[in-house]
């Protein structure tokens, strides 16, 4: 059995797992949040997590209107600068907990007074153990190269604390139907491999989202990347058209998001760009109208809130890599060249 499709079918349940498992230190944490007089956020990460801390990034200005900005750790780790990190909050986010450089940004927050969360799967990282806050995903082991779990854990955890924070009742209501809608994501994707099949011989593509959703099309143009070896581009919508949009050409395969919400009318713009010169578009949305312009379509639970959308998205992407990948005849499992635990400094 492909261990990452094993994974992405654990999900449901750890996404429900890891919002008890940290439901009394995301409040602990919010309450020292609200003494903190906190004015800017920094997240540090690298790869999947990263993609984790920009999703962070658009929720938590989205319900706080607090700037957040991510992190160059180099410029601790390799620069030798020191940094202030006062009246802050520090995200550090990993997997392993093992990502030397994001683990010099919290040491750094530490030292200049910064208040610091680490998210990892492991409750000993040295992440978890360095930062004031430790938030587990609680994910058990992952043992495919191609981080699924722990990436819509990273993110639940990240949006359950913005709830909190902004006491917003409504928003934590809508994330504990969150696993249930995941579950339903996964059922309705059973005619997926059959799908995939008229892309197994795809060596590039194009993948577009736009807002909240952004790092949704990061991250799965990184799993097609690393499971399938196809040269998969991610882009925001809006920056497609400063410069990219001149690389497709007919029978481009471009996966766009687009599900219901603000960014939808910018999605319908850009069906209408590709349709023109009659890209090859693989659509994902919950919104029947757009769907018809697709050459290939996958269909995700009803929301309009982008805060909830990407978990059902991203589901999609990660379902759709791995099957590429089989197709393919590759083991999504083993990317060539690729550990687990990938340390930079």
């Amino acid at each position: 059995m492909v261990k990452m499709w094993e994974e992405i079918m654990q999900q449901p349940k750890i996404l429900e797992r890891c919002g008890v498992t940290n439901e009394r230190i995301i409040h602990e944490i919010v309450e020292v949040l609200k003494i903190s007089n906190i004015h800017s956020i920094v997240i540090a990460a690298r790869g999947t997590s990263d993609h984790a801390g920009i999703y962070a990034k658009y929720v938590i200005e989205c319900c706080l209107g607090i700037p957040v900005s991510l992190a160059a750790p180099s410029v601790v780790t390799v620069y030798g600068k020191r940094m202030s990190f006062k009246n802050c909050l520090v995200i550090g986010i990993s997997q392993s907990g093992k990502a030397a450089d994001v683990l010099e940004v919290l040491r750094e927050a530490n030292r200049s007074g910064g208040v610091t969360v680490s998210i990892t799967n492991y409750l000993d990282s040295p992440l978890a153990l360095e930062s004031r806050f430790h938030l587990y995903t609680d994910a058990g082991i992952e043992e495919s190269v191609a981080a699924t779990k722990t990436f819509t854990s990273q993110m639940y955890l990240i949006a359950r604390l913005t709830a909190v924070w902004s006491n917003d009742s409504s928003m934590e209501s809508e994330l504990d139907r969150v696993p249930t809608k995941v579950l339903s994501t996964i059922q309705t994707l059973g005619d997926i491999k059959e799908k995939v099949q008229r892309y197994r011989y795809m060596n590039e593509c194009f993948v577009l989202s736009r807002g909240i959703n952004y790092p949704i099309a990061l991250e799965a143009a990184l799993k097609i990347q690393e499971t399938t070896y196809v040269r998969a581009k991610g882009y925001a919508t809006s920056d497609f058209y400063h410069g990219p949009f001149a690389m497709i050409e007919k029978d481009t395969p471009v996966i766009l998001y687009a599900p219901e919400g603000p960014c939808l009318k910018y999605a319908s713009e850009m069906v209408k760009k590709l349709k023109e010169i009659k890209a090859e578009l693989i659509i994902v949305s919950n919104n029947s109208s757009i769907v018809e312009a697709a050459n290939t379509s996958f269909d995700i639970p009803e929301t309009d809130n982008d805060i909830i959308s990407p978990f059902f998205n991203i589901v999609v992407g990660q379902i759709f890599a791995c099957q590429l990948a089989i197709a393919k005849g590759l083991n999504p499992d083993m990317p060539r060249g690729l550990n687990k635990v990938t340390i930079t400094k």
